[in-house]
């Protein structure tokens, strides 16, 4: 575990990618992540896989990378994409010309765009704007972050891949201008290790900038807040934005049994910067009636926030007005040889950012075999006639949902587990249709360490009672099958905080009084809540 070729820092989107590309051509390669697996921007956005729309009357290059990802994801990633469509919406108060700009945009970067009547479009999203003067098809969809990293992380470790999280690198190690290692803090022991490795990449996102100041460089990326609501049902089937200059507040992705309204910009000094606020929601809400006059009717679940690693080169724009592209840096230029930061991007791109970054250290370690991540599928669905075996003891609506998450091999355990231990089959979570057997599936692995691990694996947690009747039965389940025994109350506290800071910015109405029943069923019966 102390000697490799290539160290990866950072286990987002981009990290991950990274891990399987290499791997997948015989490279020994080891990811390093300071948390759990897309602790950052990617888990905290809106979820669309990009068709390039968006970008189209602006980035044409990031909107070409888009769509031909776009194509690519589909075909290898089957159950982490939701292809759901997308359509734009140009309102009577928007310009024309901007609609143009895009239509042109869309033909050079080759975006498949279908006009529609209002009509047709009603028919199809009737909760849309009757005020929408044009509309069109796009091919966005939907795509599931946490899900999708953990698929590229197993298909790696199939080519000998390793990985390691809640390990934070506290020095990169060099001698005589060329990387030998890194030095790196087990954040749940405290134990120091140092790994030997040939050529080390900063893939840490929106940390980008500290990472490098570790080797003694300097990488402009700065960080870029965006806050987004989740409501607590599908508003649209379909992907839509608002067809104009892009803004806060102007797209809705649905996203499973849920939509999410986005999002804003705002620039931050720290990307551990997630607050939300209620001036924020306000915002949000506003902007978003605009498209769906009836959006204040709709349960809001929670809001949350992210932060863009957004790179900004000598004199370039931030925020908005920045590029969605991305930047390789060889820092060879700089003095340290086998030291590389990749930032910038989108998370659809993550794969093709991947791939051309791995082209460079492929090159440089004399590796000739060519990116193959494009054509193999990420991870392997179960037969059909197994899942069909499945379904007679499956619960009801649980099956689809399993097959989703869990993939061939660990579907196939669990499947077995019901099948042996019909008890097993109970639902520990009703809203995400999780079983007491996948809760202890995911338990066992080595990686999971607590609830919020869990939750990001299972989605236990993160329906509609955002935790209210499954935190209990998850922290009795998960905490009996771990062989370590924590102050289970203490890590149960923690998860149910995690929730509560969502819905903190949106306590009014509906949201206010379920609350308030939360508080009292935790707080009453196990003394958790205002009194530790």
């Amino acid at each position: 575990m102390n000697e490799f070729q290539v160290v990866i820092i950072g286990g987002g989107a981009t990290g991950v990618g990274i891990l399987r590309d290499l791997s997948m051509r015989g490279i020994s390669a080891l990811l390093i992540e300071k948390g759990d697996l897309t602790n950052g921007a990617s888990s905290r956005f809106h979820g669309l896989l990009h068709s390039g729309g968006r970008y189209a009357a602006k980035d044409i290059e990031a909107a070409k990378e888009c769509i031909a990802e776009n194509i690519i994801l589909r075909k290898i990633g089957g159950n982490f994409v939701e292809e759901t469509e997308g359509m734009f919406i140009r309102l009577a108060s928007d310009d024309p010309l901007y609609k143009d700009a895009w239509l042109e945009g869309c033909k050079a970067a080759n975006i498949p765009v279908t006009p529609v009547t209002l009509t047709e479009a009603r028919i199809m999203e009737p909760s849309i704007s009757p005020n929408a003067a044009e509309i069109f098809l796009v091919p966005d969809a939907a795509i599931d972050g946490f899900r999708m990293a953990w698929q590229n992380i197993h298909s790696a470790k199939k080519y000998g891949a390793k990985f390691i999280t809640y390990s934070e690198v506290v020095s990169i190690l060099s001698e005589n201008g060329k990387i030998k290692g890194v030095e790196v803090k087990n954040t749940l022991t405290g134990e120091i290790t140092t790994i030997s490795a040939e050529i080390v990449v900063n893939a840490a996102g929106g940390w980008a900038g500290k990472v490098a100041a570790l080797a003694g460089l300097s990488v402009r990326v700065q960080p870029d807040k965006g806050t987004l609501i989740a409501f607590n049902r599908r508003i649209t089937k379909r992907v839509v934005n608002r067809l104009h200059q892009s803004s806060d507040g102007d797209i809705m992705v649905p996203h499973g049994p849920i939509s999410i309204l986005g999002t804003s910009s705002i620039s931050v000094d720290d990307p551990e910067d997630t607050s939300t606020s209620r001036e924020e929601v306000e915002k949000l809400l506003r902007m978003g009636e605009a498209m769906f006059p009836d959006l204040r009717s709709n349960r809001i679940l929670r809001v949350y926030a992210g932060s863009r690693p957004l790179y900004i080169p000598e004199g370039g724009k931030a925020g908005r007005g920045a590029s969605r592209g991305f930047a390789i840096l060889d820092h060879e230029i700089d003095g340290l040889d086998g030291m590389f930061t990749i930032v910038g991007g989108k998370f659809t791109t993550y794969r093709l950012m991947a791939e051309k970054i791995s082209d460079q250290i492929a090159k440089k370690l004399g590796n000739t075999v060519p990116c193959k991540t494009a054509t193999e599928t990420l991870v392997d669905a179960p037969e059909e006639e197994d899942k069909e075996a499945a379904r007679k003891y499956f619960p009801s609506f649980g099956l689809e949902p399993a097959v989703v998450r869990l993939g061939r091999v660990r579907f196939g355990r669990v499947a077995k587990n019901i099948k042996e231990h019909p008890k097993k089959r109970q639902l520990v979570c009703e809203c995400e249709n999780i079983t007491l057997a996948e809760v202890e599936e995911i338990a066992n692995e080595d990686t999971t360490h607590n609830l919020n691990d869990l939750r990001r694996r299972t989605r236990i947690g993160m329906g509609t009672c955002q935790g209210s009747f499954c935190a209990l039965r998850a922290a009795a389940s998960f905490y009996r099958v771990k062989k370590e025994k924590p102050n289970s109350l203490k890590e149960l506290r923690n998860f149910l905080e995690g929730r509560f800071k969502g819905i903190r910015p949106v306590l009014f109405g509906k949201t206010l009084k379920e609350t308030e029943f939360t508080r009292a069923l935790y707080e009453l019966s196990f003394n958790i809540g205002g009194s530790k």
